[in-house]
C-alpha cells in the first residue's frame, strides 16, 4: 500500500467552523471526499465523517482505505489538483483507553536508576493515562503548578484495529489499524508518592489535561513498513534530546499487546503508546519550563510539535 495519512483539520464551510477528514500526502492534507470525488474513485458517500468512524468498523475498512489510497496515487501523479489545506490540525481521533508501556528501553531505564528484571524473568509493564489528556500537535501543554519537573517521552503509539482477547505475539499485527506519534508528557516530582506504602503514582504524575499530544495524523498500518525498525526523535528549543530507533524495545510490539489482550479485550481505537527510549530530562536533570517547544518526531509518521505554558492562576 502506498503511504497516505488520515488526518482532522479545521475547516469553514457555511460561515461555520468544524472538523473534516483529511487525507495526506507527502505531509500535505487535502479534503479526503474532494479528493475521493475528484479521482472518481468510489462514492463519496461510504467515507466516514471522521477516523473514530472508521476504527469502530475497521475489519470492513478496506474499500475505504482503498478509495482513499487510490485518491491519494492520483494526488501525487498530477492527475488531480487539489488546494492544499492549512486549517488547524486536530487529534487524528480521541481514543478512550490509552494504555503506555514503562521502562521498555534497557537505556532509558539505567537513566532513570529502575532495575529490572531479567527479560526472561518479567511482563510488560503497563499503566493507563487518562483519555483527556490528549491534545492535537500546535496546542500548548500546561504546566501545573505544582510540578517543578516537567519531562518529555517521544513514543510510537499503536492502534488497535480489531479487538480481541488472549491475542497471541505471531497473530499480534492483524489487529493494528495503524500509528501515530505520542509524546508521553510527565511531571517526575509527582509520579512518586512519600504519603502512602506505594512509591509511584503514574496516574497523578502522567494524566493531566494535556499531557498526552499525539498526531499529527494516522498512518494506516500497510503503509508503513516494519514498525520496529523506525527512528524516535524529540527536540526542545531545537536542541537534541532524544533520537533512537523502535528496535531498542525489551517487549517489542507484539508481546504488548500479547500481554495487554490476557488481561482485557482489546477494543477498536485502543492506543498503546509503547515505551520511549534514553534522553529525557530526568536522566539529564533538564526540565521543561514555560515557552519551550518540543517536537517529537517517529520516521514514516510525522511530527508533532507543542508548547509549554504555565497553568492560569
Amino acid at each position: 500500500m502506498q503511504w497516505f495519512g488520515i488526518a482532522a483539520y479545521a475547516a469553514k464551510i457555511n460561515g461555520i467552523t468544524g472538523e473534516r477528514l483529511g487525507l495526506v500526502i507527502d505531509e500535505k492534507v487535502y479534503d479526503a471526499h474532494d479528493a475521493v470525488k475528484a479521482a472518481a474513485v468510489g462514492n463519496t458517500a461510504a467515507l466516514p465523517a471522521d477516523l473514530g468512524t472508521l476504527l469502530a468498523a475497521w475489519e470492513r475498512s478496506g474499500d475505504v482505505l482503498g478509495m482513499l489510497e487510490a485518491a491519494g496515487q492520483a494526488i501525487r501523479s498530477g492527475a488531480v489538483k487539489l488546494p492544499v489545506q492549512d486549517g488547524a490540525l486536530g487529534i487524528p481521533y480521541a481514543p478512550t483507553r490509552i494504555f503506555a508501556t514503562a521502562s521498555n528501553y534497557y537505556e532509558h531505564a539505567a537513566e532513570m536508576g529502575t532495575k529490572l528484571a531479567a527479560r526472561s524473568e518479567s511482563t510488560p509493564y503497563i499503566f493507563i493515562k487518562a483519555d483527556s489528556s490528549i491534545t492535537a500537535t500546535k496546542t500548548a501543554v500546561v504546566m501545573p503548578s505544582n510540578t517543578m519537573k516537567l519531562d518529555w517521552e517521544v513514543e510510537l503509539a499503536v492502534i488497535i484495529g480489531k479487538g480481541g482477547r488472549n491475542i497471541s505475539a505471531a497473530n499480534a499485527y492483524e489487529h493494528i489499524a495503524g500509528y501515530t506519534v505520542i509524546n508521553d508528557v510527565s511531571a517526575r516530582d509527582l509520579t512518586r508518592r512519600s504519603d502512602y506504602p506505594f512509591s509511584h503514582d503514574w496516574f497523578r504524575g502522567k494524566s493531566f489535561d494535556t499531557f498526552a499530544p499525539i498526531g499529527p495524523w494516522f498512518v494506516p498500518r500497510d503503509c508503513l513498513g516494519d514498525p520496529m525498525q523506525l527512528r524516535m526523535r524529540l527536540t526542545v528549543n531545537g536542541e537534541s534530546m532524544q533520537d533512537a530507533s523502535t528496535e531498542g524495545m525489551i517487549f517489542n510490539i507484539a508481546e504488548q499487546i500479547e500481554y495487554l489482550s490476557s488481561i482485557l479485550t482489546l477494543r477498536p481505537g485502543d492506543m498503546i503508546a509503547t515505551g520511549t527510549p534514553t534522553g529525557v530530562g530526568m536522566g539529564k536533570g533538564v526540565f521543561l519550563k514555560p515557552g519551550d517547544l518540543m517536537v517529537a518526531s517517529v520516521d514514516g509518521i510525522g511530527s508533532i510539535e507543542n508548547h509549554v505554558v504555565a497553568a492560569s492562576a
